[in-house]
Formats: C-alpha cells, sequence, structure tokens
C-alpha cells in the first residue's frame, strides 16, 4: 500500500485550520488536546521514544513520550504517535523504540513499513507545514539553505530537530541530500 500524502497534508491542513494555527512553532500538545489525546511525557529507556496508548472501553487515548529526549524530539514524538492516532485506527496499543521505528517486524526496523513512513509523514507535515516553510522562505530573500546554521535557525523556530528539518526540506524539494 503507498503512503497516502494527499490524504495526510489534507488531514493536516483541517487540524491547523481547526486550531487556528498560521505560523510555527505548531504548538503540538494543544492540538492533541483538541483531538481528545492525553500527552503524558515520563523518563524511561532512551531507546524508547513514545508510544499510543487507545483504550477502547473508557474511550481515551494517551501519547506517551520519553521526557528525557530533547524537548524538540519530543515534538516529533507526539506528532508520530498523533499520525498513529487519525490514520491506522485499528492499533490498540503502539510502542516506537529507537528513531521513531515501530520494532513489530523486520519490515518495519527497516523504515520501510508503511504506517511508520505515513506516521512520519504527518508528523512533518503538522510540525513543518509546506505553506508556512514557503511564507518564511519568501520573506528571507538569498536564503543559503546548504548552510547548517540557517537549517538550525528554522528548526529553532518550528521545534524540531535540525535532522527533521533538512529531511523536510529535502523532500520538498529545497535542498539536495
Amino acid at each position: 500500500m503507498p503512503v497516502r500524502r494527499k490524504h495526510i497534508r489534507s488531514l493536516v491542513e483541517q487540524l491547523l485550520k481547526k486550531n487556528r494555527i498560521q505560523s510555527a512553532p505548531v504548538p503540538i500538545e494543544e492540538v492533541a488536546v483538541s483531538l481528545g489525546v492525553t500527552v503524558l511525557r515520563e523518563p524511561t529507556d532512551d531507546d524508547l521514544s513514545g508510544f499510543l496508548f487507545r483504550d477502547r472501553k473508557r474511550k481515551s487515548v494517551v501519547v506517551g513520550v520519553n521526557a528525557n529526549h530533547h524537548p524538540n524530539r519530543q515534538n516529533f514524538t507526539i506528532g508520530h504517535e498523533l499520525g498513529h492516532f487519525l490514520l491506522h485506527e485499528g492499533n490498540e496499543v503502539h510502542v516506537d523504540r529507537g528513531f521513531q521505528i515501530k520494532l513489530r517486524n523486520e519490515a518495519s526496523s527497516t523504515g520501510v513499513d508503511v504506517e511508520e513512513r505515513e506516521s512520519n509523514l504527518f508528523a512533518a507535515e503538522l510540525l513543518m507545514p509546506a505553506r508556512f516553510l514557503q511564507k518564511d522562505f519568501e520573506k528571507i530573500d538569498g536564503l543559503d539553505l546548504n548552510n547548517e546554521s540557517v537549517v538550525g535557525e528554522l528548526a529553532d523556530k518550528y521545534g524540531v530537530s535540525s535532522q527533521a528539518m533538512t529531511f523536510r526540506l529535502a523532500n520538498l524539494g529545497y535542498i539536495r541530500l
């Protein structure tokens, strides 16, 4: 099954509109609350990024996030788990170990698992919306995206890691990896 890019972008646009978010950084926890999702930050082993738990009997959803990780990584983890929540309704429990990789089987640990790719795309679309980045680029004349400090400044503005911003800019065609 291919990644549902148009569906994900449409879903994110609806969330941004519903929450009246028009610029970075996206208040990811406010988005979670608007969806009825509780976010819990607790310190845990470094290899655990986060989890999603749906309690269907109580009609509640919890996203757990490793409080030991950098706040920018926590933001991406929350976005990633919200992606699972909205896109993969059949999963009651989902645990992400390592860097946003679900270790349920060999395919998922290689990053080719469609659900993982969709959740990563959802997080990237939500935290770094293409139209927000486009507006930033229109305001900045002569922006050198090959300069690591410029990418770092953008990452700080959007509340994501430099690595996440680099991948997003590459996926949008602004830079080459």
